[in-house]
């Protein structure tokens, strides 16, 4: 592959980035009913097409647009000042995300079967559990993709060919996302909180700078 086409991948993988955290910021906008205090309403919401498209789009495809942006940040990192640093970043935060897919998936697909045998009379499939291996990547996944991402921040901030402040507004993006959105929420409420989409947001809006900026120079730095 010519440097040219090398470059209009690397530029189109950055662009992935906004679209990625637009999607999962909008699939996250409207929080789940009490799974325990109201199965009804929770079976309605989870059976809903609303609720599968906004998980196919938010989560499964923001998932997979956010590895493809990942991976072009951290190649377009490569060379300049801080390399060192893009690289082990982006195959934490790439691997970190890939197990993400994993409850991405089974939300998008398994959660709205359970809620739809509930509507159907079938109540004892609200005591069907996961095995603990699941939660384990889904913690595994979050703590590897979190830190990959502050890290993709900091290499931003350090490369000399990057705005500064696009690596800080996204170090932060991922700190309100990751800790005071998904954890917070985890811990709290059961279900998503407001500030999931607003980390989202800023992540996008960092995503967006880094693209643009990277769109208006010429030529790339070299990749290979």
């Amino acid at each position: 592959m010519n440097t040219q086409d090398t470059s209009r991948w690397t530029r189109a993988g950055l662009w992935a980035l906004p679209v990625a955290w637009l999607v999962t910021a909008w699939g996250g906008l409207e929080p789940q009913p009490d799974q325990e205090e109201d199965p009804g309403s929770w079976a309605r919401f989870v059976s809903s097409d609303s609720y599968q498209l906004g998980h196919l789009l938010g989560a499964t495809a923001g998932t997979i647009l956010a590895l493809f942006g990942v991976f072009a940040l951290g190649c377009f990192l490569a060379n300049s000042r801080s390399g060192r640093l893009a690289l082990p970043a982006m195959m934490t935060a790439a691997a970190g995300t890939t197990l993400l897919l994993v409850p991405a998936v089974i939300s998008t697909f398994a959660t709205p079967a359970i809620g739809a045998a509930y509507l159907k009379g079938n109540e004892d499939v609200m005591q069907l559990e996961f095995p603990g291996s699941m939660t384990g990547a889904f913690l595994l996944g979050l703590l590897l993709a979190f830190v990959g991402s502050v890290l993709l921040g900091v290499a931003v901030w350090r490369s000399g060919v990057l705005p500064r402040w696009a690596g800080a507004l996204w170090a932060a993006g991922a700190v309100v996302f990751y800790v005071l959105g998904v954890v917070l929420g985890l811990a709290t409420t059961g279900s998503s909180l407001p500030t999931q989409s607003a980390g989202a947001v800023f992540l996008a809006a960092a995503g967006g700078w880094i693209a643009w900026k990277v769109s208006r120079q010429v030529p790339l730095p070299a990749t290979g």
